[in-house]
């Protein structure tokens, strides 16, 4: 008789709308649903998913479908890959994406182990991606879901490659969140119409600037703004303060508008220079994750991703070592140290990584 197969699953409950439609799509669908909120950040503010409000809110659906739920505490581990990433990020004049680290460390990291501890086979998320079997690579592989520009495969290619037969995404086949709010509405959900969690979770009100100088050493040092020439334009407030492709803040003048194209750090100039200074071909990754072994051997063409909400666009790609060169058909703007290039086969997340 072939065993019965493990249900269980251990879901990461924010208290927002998605992660609780995705309670009710998984005991639909058969599973034995344990709800888990990770304690991450002592924000108290509505704007964040990790404080002790959302906790209350993921307790209340849990209790109201009555599943079981846990507030666990991974604050220690947070702060270790996520906020301390963010910072260091900084210093080196890179710009990250603090839910990558949190999705790879904390999510698909330390929520998996416990599920393991639970004795729960899978773990899922409100995350709009989706995990199915793929012909081509005779394996379980990361893909786009079907919502469009809400689509969140982007901010998971670091999951583990050995957790993907592990990972479900009751949301991958919806097109829309008004799909999912009319779900929540059905079930009679309180938070049903709860507003989407935007900013960074362990910086509601936006202002990063102001985290970094509280909870770092980075302090504003002045420097020289200068072009490509090497040409002194003013002063800028701290490399901290400024991102590839930023206009705005600069206090400047010139004939046409400038862009920051480059921080250095070394001689703590900003470099600036006209838009389309900005575009550039080819460039390297760094802390790569590939999900499909052997893509990148030799050059293959892919569709690459640099920032959450840009466009992928085609390019030859190959690794290089621990690195991978990605080489574009055709140059891209503002391509930003810190952030991260993904790695697409159609709708297939084959790896991804930091670009350096």
């Amino acid at each position: 008789m072939k065993p019965v197969e493990n249900k269980r699953v251990l879901l990461g409950m924010s208290g927002g709308v998605d992660s609780s439609v995705s309670a009710i799509l998984l005991k639909e669908q058969g599973y034995e649903v344990i709800g888990v909120t990770m304690k991450l950040w002592e924000g108290e503010l509505d704007g964040s998913c990790c404080n002790t409000n959302s906790a209350m809110d993921a307790k209340r659906v849990c209790d109201y479908l009555d599943i079981p739920h846990y507030t666990l505490n991974f604050k220690e581990d947070f702060n270790k890959y996520v906020i301390q990433d963010f910072i260091q990020n900084y210093k080196n004049c890179r710009t990250p994406n603090p839910c990558i680290e949190c999705n790879k460390h904390l999510k698909f990291g330390a929520m998996y182990k416990k599920a393991q501890e639970l004795g729960c086979n899978y773990i899922a998320t409100g995350h709009y991606a989706k995990i199915a079997y793929s012909e081509k690579y005779k394996k379980n592989v990361l893909m786009k879901s079907d919502a469009g520009k809400k689509d969140q495969s982007y901010v998971l290619y670091s999951i583990p490659e050995y957790v993907l037969d592990h990972v479900l995404f009751p949301l991958g086949n919806f097109k829309s969140k008004d799909e999912i709010r009319e779900i929540a509405r059905k079930n009679n959900l309180l938070i049903a119409n709860k507003p989407d969690s935007e900013d960074i979770c362990f910086i509601p009100d936006g202002d990063y600037k102001k985290f970094l100088e509280e909870n770092s050493n980075i302090k504003s040092v002045t420097g020289d703004i200068v072009n490509n020439k090497n040409e002194v334009l003013g002063k800028h407030t701290g490399l901290y303060n400024y991102t590839i492709g930023q206009r705005r803040g600069l206090k400047i003048s010139n004939e046409k508008p400038l862009y920051v194209l480059k921080l250095n750090k070394k001689k703590n100039q900003l470099v600036v220079g006209e838009e389309k200074e900005l575009y550039s071909k080819e460039f390297l990754v760094y802390d790569v994750n590939i999900l499909v072994d052997n893509t990148f051997e030799d050059w293959t063409t892919l569709d690459v991703k640099t920032r959450y909400s840009a466009k992928a666009y085609s390019a030859k790609v190959k690794k290089e070592g621990e690195r991978i060169r990605v080489v574009f058909d055709e140059p891209q703007k503002s391509i930003t140290p810190g952030q991260s290039a993904v790695f697409y086969d159609g709708d297939i997340v084959v790896g991804g990584g930091k670009i350096l």
